[in-house]
């Protein structure tokens, strides 16, 4: 039965595909070999056929859902190869980590002790619930770096949700930035790359307007707004130069906050159910709460109201943002929000996928899956080489958008119930709330060019849309055929997997 479905599948396939598509000033048009070309809208044909394909892959790793996924040698039958994964985003040793350029790893334990103020410099003093902070007054505002929101998830506590911090004595140091979360740094942005990457990254920034004053009882509290960085789930920091709070702090008269949270494998893994044996995932959108929740208890002695958030991100950020609107425990930690560039096409992992990815990733550790032991034993070089290894992996080509976002949150069934795009269809999320869409211009280049590292043809391009539009492959290629003529295709794909139109929401 296995081989039959196989051969199946590929015959579907081989019928939907080799296609040779001829493009010039008046029409576009698809020919098969030996057959009388045809107008687009007359490919319904071929399209029925990979609908049917794809209904018959599915059924069939309902079954052999432990099994490698075949579909990729099925696609590459049909065109060379299909699906051109940029191999530069790949290392292949863990002496790669160490390389020039990369960020340095710094060791933490989870019994460090707050940095302590010892310079004697002048500077703005909070008293917050933990303890005293001392931050610094730069040029347009009052800067607080590196405030920890939560206790460090090193250690033992590597794959858990986050700890409140301990309370501590003296005066917190908050002059200078902390080290972002674990990540890894390809060759194509690394001039944008943290300068130093540690587990012990729970911290955030606070930026206050110079005229706010810090050291007398305050008059009237400013609204905040709360920025949740992008950066695919598996890298950025609340500490880019380009986040720099102090200009929109100023600007708006507000207090900016931004956060870091556990990114790719240290903050989505999933290893099992049980989240006291197992890493269960979804750490990284945990973290983003427990620094909305510091806010609530702590933002006052800022010059600044809780019941005034705003919070507000960009690409991954914006995923977060949109999941928070979902998530009822983060309902009361937020007034209104702000999503750019919201990939709503790109869907979530099921529990399934999610956990196959940790398989493929213990495998590349020598760990077993359900040896929690031995994979908390890891270094973080370690676990950032397998974690890239694995990414260089699709996991399920007919859902090829996954390419773009291979570590992220997935649907736990607790804190993520549904789809994002579900939720919103269905008004299963904070409908009361005001919300802000917009998109960030060209965005999508960065992304279709570093995955396609040649150029794409026209009927590769035909191929990537139709695996990941399905029903919507005609509007889209009517659409947007006719204004890309170059040979070279990437272009056009920049528009489509970041940038397609959520769908219509009444707000």
């Amino acid at each position: 039965m296995q081989i039959y479905e196989s051969r199946l599948l590929h015959v579907y396939l081989s019928r939907a595909f080799p296609l040779l598509i001829q493009h010039n000033e008046k029409e576009i048009s698809l020919q098969r070999p030996g057959r009388k070309s045809m107008r687009i809208p007359d490919v319904t044909f071929y399209f029925q056929h990979f609908t049917r394909a794809t209904k018959l892959t599915e059924r069939y790793d309902m079954r052999h859902q432990d099994e490698e996924d075949e579909r990729v040698l099925f696609l590459r039958n049909i065109y060379p190869e299909p699906f051109i994964i940029n191999r530069d985003f790949e290392i292949n040793s863990l002496e790669e980590l160490g390389r020039p350029g990369d960020p340095a790893i710094i060791q933490q334990t989870k019994d460090k002790p707050v940095t302590q103020d010892t310079n004697g410099a002048a500077g703005p003093v909070v008293i917050t619930k933990d303890g005293q902070i001392k931050g610094i007054t730069v040029d347009k505002a009052h800067v607080f770096y590196g405030v920890p929101y939560a206790s460090p998830p090193v250690g033992a506590y590597r794959w858990k949700p986050p700890r409140p911090v301990s309370p501590w004595h003296g005066v917190y140091d908050a002059s200078f930035p902390r080290a972002a979360c674990m990540q890894f740094c390809s060759r194509a942005i690394t001039e944008e790359c943290p300068k130093s990457v540690s587990e012990d990254c729970l911290y955030l920034n606070i930026f206050v307007p110079l005229d706010v004053d810090l050291s007398s009882p305050m008059q009237s509290h400013l609204p905040v707004m709360v920025w949740i960085h992008g950066g695919d789930f598996v890298a950025g920091s609340a500490s880019k130069p380009l986040y720099d709070g102090r200009f929109i702090s100023n600007f708006t008269h507000s207090v900016v906050v931004s956060l870091e949270y556990r990114l790719g494998a240290f903050g989505f893994l999933v290893s099992g159910k049980d989240p006291h044996t197992s890493a269960a995932g979804n750490y990284g959108i945990l973290d983003q709460q427990a620094a909305l929740l510091w806010v609530q208890q702590n933002i006052a002695v800022f010059g600044a109201d809780p019941a005034k958030v705003t919070v507000f991100g960009e690409s991954a950020g914006a995923q977060s943002v949109s999941l928070h609107l979902m998530i009822q425990s983060s309902k009361p930690l937020f007034k209104q929000a702000i999503l750019q560039s919201l990939p709503f096409s790109i869907p979530l992992k099921t529990r399934h996928d999610a956990l196959k990815l940790g398989k493929d990733f213990a495998k590349q550790t020598n760990c077993s899956v359900s040896d929690f032991v031995c994979l908390l034993s890891l270094t973080p070089q370690a676990i950032l080489a397998a974690q890239m290894k694995t990414s260089s992996k699709i996991l399920n080509p007919f859902r090829f958008l996954e390419v773009f976002e291979t570590w992220g949150p997935y649907i736990d069934g607790e804190l993520i119930k549904e789809q994002a795009v579900t939720a919103f269809q269905k008004g299963h999320w904070q409908k009361e709330k005001p919300i802000l869409l917009g998109t960030t211009s060209e965005e999508g280049v960065l992304f279709a060019y570093g995955v396609f590292n040649k150029p794409v043809s026209t009927v590769e391009c035909t191929v990537y849309i139709t695996a990941i539009f399905k029903q919507h492959t005609l509007r889209i290629l009517h659409k947007y055929l006719p204004l890309y003529r170059d040979a070279d295709h990437r272009s056009m794909l920049a528009q489509q997997p970041r940038s397609s139109p959520p769908p219509r929401l009444t707000i």
